[in-house]
C-alpha cells in the first residue's frame, strides 16, 4: 500500500481539484496526485511542448502528430488513468435495467445467461 503523507496546499488548488475531481470519479486528493504526476513528467523534459499535449488531450489534434515520444508517453499515461476511472464507474447492469433492456452475461461456470428486462431471473441461453 502506498505511503500517504499529509501536505499543505494552496486553497485555490484544492478548490480546483475538488471541482474537477467528480468528472473523473476521483477524490480531490486523487486529482491533485494525478496533476502532480503529469506535472512531474512535463518538467522532466522541458522541451516537450505543453500546448501540443493539451491539444491532443482536448481532442484538437491527433496523437500521431506528437513528434516527441515523451509527449506521447504523457498522453498515454493520462489516457490510461482516465480509462481506468471510466471503467470503474460503469454500471451497465443498472443502465440496462433502468432502460428495460435485456442483457447477457456469463455465470460462475462460464455459461451465457440472458437477463430479461421485466424480471431479474436468469434464463440460460442455448
Amino acid at each position: 500500500m502506498p505511503l500517504s503523507i499529509p501536505i499543505r496546499i494552496d486553497d485555490g488548488i484544492y478548490a480546483s481539484a475538488k471541482a474537477a475531481a467528480p468528472a473523473m470519479d476521483r477524490s480531490a486528493a486523487q486529482q491533485i496526485s494525478h496533476w502532480a504526476r503529469i506535472g512531474r513528467e512535463m518538467e522532466r523534459s522541458r522541451e516537450i511542448p505543453h500546448s501540443d499535449i493539451a491539444a491532443v488531450l482536448n481532442g484538437e489534434t491527433h496523437y500521431d502528430d506528437l513528434d516527441d515520444p515523451r509527449a506521447q508517453a504523457i498522453v498515454r499515461a493520462v489516457w490510461v488513468e482516465e480509462m481506468k476511472h471510466w471503467r470503474e464507474s460503469l454500471d451497465l447492469e443498472a443502465e440496462f435495467v433502468a432502460k428495460g433492456l435485456p442483457f447477457a452475461e456469463l455465470d460462475e461456470s462460464g455459461e451465457v445467461v440472458v437477463r430479461e428486462p421485466a424480471s431479474s431471473t436468469a434464463v440460460p441461453s442455448r
